[in-house]
Formats: structure tokens, C-alpha cells, sequence
């Protein structure tokens, strides 16, 4: 069974259609992404996806189960999104342990306090930040703790939206290495949105390349490392990424 099911995904804002015909399968367990330059359309798919974005037509299908124009308590326990911006994502005035347990007084799951605890200890963060503010911790530190929320409910499938992106490049290697450890300890199903194609072939299976809306390819990672993506988009933005150097 496909983790995520995306079929004729035509997702608008008004008058403005983003996206045009979609259409990809993920396996559970699988790390999938997107990727293109700005504009194409990567990160409004998530948004569909998690519900963020409600003006679309064709289908959605999580874990067998249809994705609705709204974000759902079901779909939320199954799917969880990480934001690229690890400060702008985190309430300013809540502290670690106020962002994480709120998940779970939302969806009624109690023994919180051990919960918490657990979830810091799996990202590599220390019990002392629990009582601090998203201010008094580092970028990287924040980004563990927005991985760490979106871990709360132990879902199967979680949304990436550029996760490094906005972090320092030694804290970049960092965050993916947790991510890659994540995803074999829990068996979780990734998609991710990047533009930043050394990312892709460390952490994904395959990756769809987007361009003004639409799909120019679906790959799998070997052919990215090996400079053979199909289309001539994919093809630029391979050697703008890598500039020929061999993976």
C-alpha cells in the first residue's frame, strides 16, 4: 500500500492555478522529494497535503484514507509537516514543553511529561532546554525541536518542507544525519521539498523535478548521482547543483 497517493493534483490560490496535473505514488518507508527552482509549486503540494492549502482538484490519499480540503484530527495523526524556518514555526512565548505537549492535549494522549522527555531525548536535545524559549536555543536546536513536535504523535508520514535550508552548513549535516537515523528507527515515510539536490541524494529513494506547476520527471536517486535525469530541466539543475562532480 502507498504511504501517499497524489492523482491529477490541480491545487489553485483564486484565480491563479499553481500546480497542473500531479501525479506520484510514495511507498511506506519510502524518502520521496520534489524539487525545482522557487515558484514551481514543490511546497504547495505539501501544503495540500497537510490541509494548508484547500483550493484544489483530483485526490489525495493517505495510508488508503482520502485527504479532505481541511486539516484533519485523522490525517494529523498520520501525517506531520516541518517547516523551513526553525524560529518562524515555534511560538515565541511558549516554552519547548508547552510547543510539545500541545499536540497531545489537542488529541487527548496522556503520560505527557514522559512523552516529551522521550521525543528530546530521540532529536539530541538535552531534558535542560525543556523549559526554555525557542530565543534562548541555537537554529539547529530549534529545528530539533520542530522535528520533535512533528514527532509527538507518532506518525507514519512526514512532510519536509527545505528542513536546512534555512540552517548554518555544519548544523545542516546534522539535522539530515537525524533525519536519515529517524526515518530507519521509526520507518518513516519522507516527502521532501528542496532545491538543493546534494540533500536529495543523501536522504531520498527518488525525486520528482517540478517546474512551473507540473512534473517533468520522476527518477530514482541513482540516476541523479549518476547524471542521468531524463529531462532537460532535470539536467540543469543537476549541473548547476553538482557542475559534474561525480557522487
Amino acid at each position: 500500500m502507498s504511504a501517499l497517493s497524489l492523482k491529477n493534483l490541480d491545487i489553485s490560490y483564486g484565480p491563479s492555478r499553481i500546480t497542473h496535473d500531479i501525479t506520484f505514488d510514495v511507498a511506506a518507508g519510502e524518502s520521496f522529494a520534489l524539487v525545482g527552482e522557487s515558484g514551481s509549486g514543490k511546497s504547495t503540494v505539501l501544503k495540500a497535503v497537510a490541509g494548508l492549502a484547500t483550493e484544489w482538484t483530483g485526490s489525495i490519499n493517505m495510508l488508503g484514507k482520502p485527504v479532505h480540503h481541511r486539516i484533519s484530527r485523522d490525517i494529523a495523526r498520520q501525517c506531520q509537516m516541518v517547516f523551513q524556518d526553525p524560529y518562524g514555526s515555534l511560538h515565541p512565548k511558549k516554552t519547548i514543553d508547552a510547543t510539545l505537549t500541545e499536540p497531545l492535549i489537542i488529541h487527548g494522549i496522556g503520560d505527557r511529561g514522559a512523552r516529551v522527555e522521550a521525543v528530546m531525548e530521540a532529536v539530541g536535545l538535552d531534558r535542560r532546554f525543556r523549559f526554555r524559549f525557542p530565543h534562548q536555543l541555537s537554529g539547529g536546536q530549534r529545528q530539533r525541536v520542530a522535528i520533535a513536535r512533528a514527532l509527538m504523535l507518532e506518525p507514519k508520514v512526514m512532510l519536509l518542507d527545505e528542513p536546512t535550508s534555512a540552517l548554518d552548513v555544519s548544523v545542516q549535516a546534522e539535522v539530515l544525519n537525524l533525519l536519515k537515523r529517524l526515518r530507519k528507527e521509526r520507518g518513516l515515510t519522507y516527502v521532501l521539498v528542496t532545491h538543493n539536490l546534494p540533500v536529495v541524494s543523501f536522504l531520498c529513494d527518488r525525486l520528482a523535478v517540478m517546474r512551473k506547476g507540473r512534473i517533468e520527471e520522476i527518477a530514482d536517486v541513482a540516476q541523479l548521482k549518476a547524471g542521468n535525469l531524463a529531462s532537460e530541466y532535470g539536467r540543469a539543475l543537476y549541473a548547476a547543483s553538482f557542475g559534474g562532480i561525480n557522487l
